[in-house]
């Protein structure tokens, strides 16, 4: 009888072991699937910057913070996250138009999240963190960090304005900010 009892667990055993590789098997499937066909990846985008001289030099000066269309038509907007505020507080970006959104930050590791969209991002000391998307709905989006980042991290949040094409007007420069609304 003993015997019959050591024979049951290991046909358990081992259908349970066929049953995880399985399932392994096709999780790894659908990863590398999704890879393949749908070009859904990790992001791979890693530009190092030096957060000791971000705000002197370079792409995250105050003068270039916010949105900006550039000369190829592309939209960029630009924010430093910093303890405990972005700069600027409220950018404005067009709907059905892709937009690239650039973080940087000079102290510590912050997080963001657009709510209603999959925009979604660590914002890491000594790296430039790139989301490229599309707003499809207009309105004022919340923008908050959901790293904890400090003891006012919950005051820590911005604004994304999503306007209808017709409303979007930036500058002679190509700058648009909430302001001139």
């Amino acid at each position: 009888m003993r015997a019959d009892t050591e024979q049951e667990i290991l046909k358990t055993e081992l259908w349970w072991t066929a049953l995880v590789t399985a399932v392994v098997t096709a999780i790894m499937l659908a990863i590398i699937y999704a890879g393949i066909v749908h070009h859904i990846n990790p992001p791979s985008n890693i530009e190092p910057i030096d957060p000791k001289t971000l705000h002197l030099t370079g792409e995250f000066t105050e003068g270039n913070l916010g949105t900006r269309v550039e000369a190829s038509d592309q939209v960029t907007s630009r924010i430093v996250a910093t303890q405990f505020a972005f700069q600027p507080q409220c950018i404005v970006v067009s709907a059905n138009r892709a937009v690239t959104l650039r973080f940087a930050t000079p102290d510590v590791i912050h997080g963001i999240l657009v709510t209603g969209t999959n925009v979604n991002t660590m914002i890491i000391p000594g790296y430039v963190s790139q989301v490229h998307t599309v707003f499809t709905k207009t309105g004022d989006l919340l923008m908050p960090c959901h790293e904890f980042c400090g003891l006012g991290h919950s005051q820590m949040w911005a604004t994304v304005r999503v306007v209808p094409e017709s409303e979007f007007n930036p500058d002679a420069e190509g700058r648009a900010n909430c302001d001139a609304r």
